[in-house]
């Protein structure tokens, strides 16, 4: 390689580890602040009223779905391969996907009335189907920067507009708490991001950008080349938050608020594991057909990487769920058995990331979509029959038979990936770490009724080490290996979460 070469491949590495940095800070912050908002709202409204409000803003997020049509991803990506296209490209995008966009809106609202819901509810899904229009068109405008390599931009935004939509609803819940003016505040946030997207855009590309153009015959080749985006967003959306429907149908709006608490903190952590794919994909990529034994070990650093961060979130949060719940007021007091039993959907999901990153490199992407697939039906139909047996924990448990489906079929092909691979070897690697994480959450049970839950976490932490120590589940090369893979990162992109908020 020139010196050249090899300064341009700094420069680049340097670049997108910075853009990295700067979305995985802003999206720490913007979680945080959802948090923190959402608690404060479940503790002022209380669980009919929250229900009422987490049901209105998923049906219309399940409609997301067709305003964007999985156009996104095909824009991130061709931008990247071919940026001087880009103006086009984004023209035909935003063309395309303006009547969907409309059509996602009379979807949501139409929903609403064949569901059956009352009147209030379906103003509420009117509201949300105006926020949910907004985030298609600065999703896809961020697309477009992301594709430029430019997320400092996106990192700005998305962490300003948590911070409008936290400052207008909490003086709402302060002053005036109305569902409808808490909608008004996410529209806020969401505007806010429009205009400042469209404003980056603009400045990258110029305003010829912004005007949609329509043309059948690229329109359906575009659309051709984002359906499996659009049907693996499809099966995501409804395994995500068809619950909440069954829920409200079965039991009421009640019982969707008691689930809100549990589910928001539950995937409240799902934004953990995605640098971790983001560093992956590149080296997978590299390695798929061409050196097994090295693929296998990286696949099993990987899972070793996962479930060192699983373990003691799910075991620490199960032991002091019932603490945990009352953040959010007495009135969430049953959600804390429900807590206890979704939090371990975390394991199967972490464990996920991995096995969905490298079947993607392995170009296996119909088998991951198929298993989505499948998920997503397993997923309506136990809850459709585990709801009316045992209420709320019936969706906790719809939950984790789904992911666990959705883990273990992706793991069934990974030895078609990988030939020497042995599903034994990931069996030995987890099972010390999750002992670790099951003796800390005994510990941890038995202390928060002495010391409080709060004294309770740091103990349980050094215990948790003390485990990974004594069964050698750390070592050393682990560690090592961990900063490596981090600095072979050359994609700044990771698998979208199952439950984006």
């Amino acid at each position: 390689m020139s010196r050249k070469h090899g300064n341009l491949l700094s420069t680049v590495t340097a670049s997108v580890a910075k853009n990295t940095l700067y979305l995985t800070i802003a999206s720490v912050g913007q979680k945080a602040l959802a948090f923190v908002y959402f608690i404060y709202l479940a503790r002022t409204l209380g669980p009919e009223q929250t229900g009422v409000y987490f049901l209105s803003l998923s049906i219309s997020t399940i409609f997301g779905v067709v305003a964007d049509l999985g156009i996104t991803p095909v824009v991130v990506r061709e931008v990247a391969k071919r940026p001087e296209g880009a103006v086009d490209l984004v023209r035909r995008a935003l063309g395309t996907k303006l009547p969907f966009l409309l059509m996602g809106m009379i979807g949501a609202n139409l929903s609403a009335m064949a569901l059956g819901y009352d009147p209030e509810i379906q103003r509420l899904v009117f509201l949300a189907s105006f926020v949910m229009a907004l985030d298609s068109i600065h999703l896809l405008y961020y697309g477009v920067l992301r594709g430029l390599h430019t997320l400092k931009f996106e990192s700005l935004g998305i962490f300003v507009g948590m911070l409008m939509t936290v400052t207008f609803g909490g003086a709402v819940l302060i002053f005036d708490p109305r569902i409808g003016l808490l909608i008004t505040a996410l529209m806020i946030g969401s505007a806010f991001n429009v205009l400042f997207s469209t404003k980056q855009v603009v400045r990258q590309l110029g305003v010829r950008a912004i005007s949609p153009e329509w043309d059948w015959e690229k329109t359906k080749t575009l659309m051709k080349i984002a359906f499996p985006f659009f049907l693996a967003g499809v099966f995501v959306k409804v395994y995500s938050y068809v619950d909440s429907i069954f829920l409200s149908k079965f039991i009421g709006t009640e019982a969707v608020g008691l689930y809100s608490v549990p589910y928001k903190i539950t995937y409240a952590f799902q934004f953990l594991p995605m640098a971790f794919v983001a560093a992956l994909y590149p080296g997978f990529s590299a390695l798929v057909g061409k050196d097994h034994g090295r693929l296998a070990r990286m696949f099993t650093d990987a899972m070793w990487y996962m479930i060192i961060l699983a373990s003691p979130i799910v075991f620490g949060i199960w032991a002091i769920a019932p603490d945990i719940i009352l953040l959010a007021g007495e009135g969430y007091t049953s959600s804390g058995p429900v807590l206890a039993a979704l939090v371990f959907v975390l394991i199967p999901i972490f464990l996920d990331f991995p096995v969905g990153s490298l079947l993607n490199a392995a170009d296996r992407q119909a088998t991951k979509t198929a298993i989505m697939g499948g998920t997503m039906v397993l997923n309506v139909v136990f809850n459709a029959l585990l709801i009316p047996v045992y209420g709320i924990m019936g969706a906790a448990y719809a939950a984790l038979i789904s992911f666990s489906f959705l883990f273990l079929g992706g793991l069934y092909f990974i030895p078609q990936v990988i030939p020497t691979y042995r599903i034994s070897r990931l069996a030995m690697v987890v099972t010390p770490i999750l002992i670790s994480g099951f003796v800390m959450g005994l510990v941890a049970v038995f202390l928060r009724n002495h010391i409080g839950f709060i004294l309770t976490i740091p103990v349980a932490a050094v215990v948790y080490v003390a485990m990974l120590l004594l069964t050698r589940a750390v070592r050393k090369t682990h560690i090592q290996e961990a900063f490596r893979m981090f600095k072979r990162s050359s994609t700044p992109y990771a698998t979208p979460s199952a439950h984006d908020d």
